[in-house]
């Protein structure tokens, strides 16, 4: 059943700042992932205890990965079929990082994400010099097929569980992993993002603590955020692309630090 806390009320400002939230991170979620940390901050202000900020955050987010995808649909043609062969982990991944996230507490894993966004932006940053180190191993390699996998499947339960910058992460290890574009991985991140957030949310709104109102604002902001952000991806020249992701990263990293 939704839970609609009654002590928390959409008020026409609370509204506007949560819209104009929701564009910022959809952009972030566009351009690399990162956006509940603008989301989940800006619900704690404005009132919502920090279960339910976490996952209305969650929830508000989702439709940023569709604008994501509409802006790199043509890259995700290209890529069909590695999408649909990462689809089973993300699922299988997604579910079990939700599940653990309404049935444990969350006080050790939180202490461990800074330190997993900060070993994905440093892979991420040296990805061209890893790719470059094993061009060697050819495409279809195993190695690089079972890495992927379990990459993937590692990311998931993140990304169920928390998310903060689970687009870095997959963009690290799908860089490595794979022999595509920056922005073809990037279309797969979308893709894999939604199919985590999407099996999270709808576990959150099975369980509860759901504000829907604060969602539904957030969701608007979101899905075009993430349109415009994956816009911007596409016309950066790929240096400045990469910089920006290691940028959010970074940001992320020393945000969880001190928080």
């Amino acid at each position: 059943m939704v839970t609609l806390l009654p002590a928390v009320a959409l008020t026409l400002p609370k509204a506007l700042i949560l819209f104009a939230v929701g564009i910022a991170a959809g952009i972030f979620n566009g351009v690399a992932g990162g956006g509940t940390l603008l989301t989940f901050p800006a619900l704690l202000a404005l009132g919502v205890p920090a279960l339910s900020a976490n996952i209305t955050s969650t929830v508000g987010v989702l439709p940023s990965y569709l604008g994501s995808i509409a802006g790199f649909r043509s890259q995700i043609k290209a890529v069909g079929s590695t999408v649909v062969r990462l689809l089973p982990a993300a699922i299988v991944g997604g579910s079990i990082g939700a599940v653990l996230l309404v049935t444990t507490p969350a006080t050790s894993f939180r202490t461990l994400v800074p330190w997993l966004i900060l070993l994905a932006t440093v892979l991420f940053a040296l990805q061209p010099m890893l790719a470059r180190r094993f061009a060697h191993v050819a495409h279809d390699h195993p190695t690089r097929g079972i890495l992927l996998q379990l990459g993937t499947v590692a990311i998931s339960i993140y990304g169920g569980y928390f998310g903060a910058a689970m687009g870095v992460m997959m963009l690290a290890v799908f860089g490595i992993c794979l022999v595509a574009t920056l922005a073809e991985i990037s279309g797969i991140r979308s893709i894999l993002s939604l199919v985590v957030n999407a099996l999270a949310a709808a576990i959150f709104i099975v369980d509860g603590h759901v504000l829907v109102l604060f969602a539904a604002v957030l969701a608007l902001g979101t899905l075009l955020g993430g349109w415009i952000g994956a816009r911007l991806a596409l016309s950066m020249p790929v240096p400045l692309f990469r910089l920006t992701v290691v940028v959010i990263g970074a940001i992320t990293t020393v945000v969880l630090f001190a928080t």
